[in-house]
């Protein structure tokens, strides 16, 4: 670094791969000093998920975009507690620049590194980025932690006032950044180690800044309207589509919110934002519970006499369970790294009630086959199908698939989408292909259990546990 030149500040990108209304990023260029953006892969992450996936994806597209403001994003590979320290030492750097994490693991390292920085002498500046609502603000008037979601967004509704997200820095000064001794600055080409069967999955995605931009407004402008009433058909085009990039926050919930505020769609949009309300109220309980993706959140479900079927759960994994609206969503699952809301939790009760399998079961495979894998929605979900959570449907409330399919896929579109075997059943065959007279699929098999006595099953399973509890 040239010790005549201004020491450059550094910004560290995490899950705000995005410039506009981005604190950190904001407050960086208003120190009026250089920037160092950066971006830190942990060592030896292997990149075997969807989400891993998508992420250098998003990582090449911010690149790309500070690019053409001059600069760039320089990705290191190493344990951040080593890398950032180095990088901050080389640099003669005083001031670094990040959005605050929540998750257990990322705020661990936050919190071990701000301590370590201090004592280098460089000032840390955190601040809020990813949710409306940071996990502790909300709380009851008695200061304790909301366990119900109506409660909770009531609360946080009432007090909502958010400032109008920020604009891209109109300008931005950036600094050379050299390799350091003992980190590698990975070329672009570096974050390309990926599992084949991800990059199956390129044609249904994009991943700039701008494209969850043009994705909302299609929305808004499309969907938003009849969001309450179409939500839960997944042949229809009525979802956002925008759980990716809140993710790896190339959109923020606030740039979501002015703009669906501003469109006025009345119960449309008021059903949306209470689904970011939801994925709010998870994320306060995950600061609260940070096992929450292991650990039961009811503790009567620890005695619940789960069944261990691997072959059972390769055949949901594989979406060969026999049940149409099942397996259109678990192939959708792998084919694009995402499913339909409604889908989700057909397949989620599936396999928690229909073959008893533990929801951490179902958690984990989301977890490797997600592009929208989220550590706070993802194991609240689960429990929330399982019945294990502060907030969830009873156990004995068990999804019918046949009857999901028939009413919220009346006509088989979405089944004959994504299960090719059926296509050429019509009418009500489709939903029960097993019953069809004219038409047998070749290939699709039989009901992997009987939907009655899998109901069975489970209610009985769940008295065992009442009284075991």
């Amino acid at each position: 670094m040239d010790k005549t030149s201004p020491s450059p500040v550094v910004v560290w990108f995490r899950d705000d791969l995005r410039l506009a209304d981005n604190l950190a990023l904001t407050n960086a260029v208003r120190s009026g000093q250089p920037l160092w953006c950066v971006f830190i892969r942990s060592a030896g992450q292997a990149c075997t998920t969807a989400l891993d996936w998508w992420q250098a994806q998003s990582v090449q597209a911010l690149d790309h975009a500070l690019r053409a403001y001059g600069g760039r994003l320089h990705l290191f590979t190493g344990q951040a507690e080593q890398i950032l320290p180095e990088l901050l030492r080389e640099g003669g750097c005083t001031q670094v620049f990040w959005n605050r994490r929540y998750d257990p693991a990322g705020k661990a390292t936050d919190t071990r590194l701000k301590a370590q920085l201090k004592q280098m002498g460089v000032a840390v500046h955190s601040t809020p980025g990813s949710l409306l609502h940071e996990p502790w603000t909300v709380r009851s008037k008695a200061g304790q932690p909301f366990q119900v979601f109506g409660a909770f967004w009531r609360a946080a509704s009432a007090t909502a006032h958010y400032p109008a997200p920020l604009p891209v820095p109109p300008s931005m000064a950036f600094a050379p950044c050299q390799a350091l001794p003992d980190v590698q600055i990975l070329p672009d080409a570096a974050v390309q180690n990926l599992p084949g069967w991800a990059e199956a999955m390129r044609p249904y995605h994009a991943f700039a800044e701008q494209d969850a931009h043009a994705q909302l407004h299609d929305f808004i402008a499309h969907a938003l309207q009849n969001y309450a009433q179409d939500r839960d058909f997944p042949s229809r085009d009525a979802t956002s589509e925008l759980s990716p990039f809140l993710r790896t926050g190339q959109i923020t919930p606030a740039q979501i919110w002015h703009a669906v505020a501003a469109a006025g769609a009345q119960d449309g949009g008021s059903k949306f934002l209470s689904e970011i309300g939801w994925r709010e109220f998870a994320w306060s309980l995950l600061w609260e519970h940070p096992d929450m993706s292991t650990r039961n959140l009811r503790p009567e479900f620890d005695t619940m006499p789960w069944r261990v079927d691997p072959k059972g759960l390769a055949r949901w994994q594989k979406g060969s369970t026999g049940y149409p609206l099942v397996d259109a969503g678990m192939r959708q699952l792998w084919q694009t790294g995402l499913m339909h809301n409604r889908v989700r939790m057909v397949v989620a009760s599936f396999l928690v009630k229909h073959l008893l399998i533990d929801w951490r079961e179902g958690e984990r495979w989301f977890a490797h086959t997600l592009v929208d894998y989220d550590p706070a929605s993802n194991p609240m979900n689960w429990q929330w199908n399982a019945g294990s959570g502060v907030e969830s449907a009873p156990f004995f409330r068990i999804m019918n698939p046949i009857l999901q399919s028939q009413k919220f896929d009346p006509d088989g579109a979405y089944i004959r989408t994504w299960v090719p075997e059926l296509a050429g059943l019509r009418g009500p065959d489709i939903h029960t292909p097993w019953q069809a007279t004219l038409f047998q699929p070749t290939g699709y098999p039989s009901p992997i259990v009987d939907h009655g006595v899998a109901r069975a099953r489970a209610l009985a399973a769940w008295k065992a546990q009442k009284n075991e509890a």
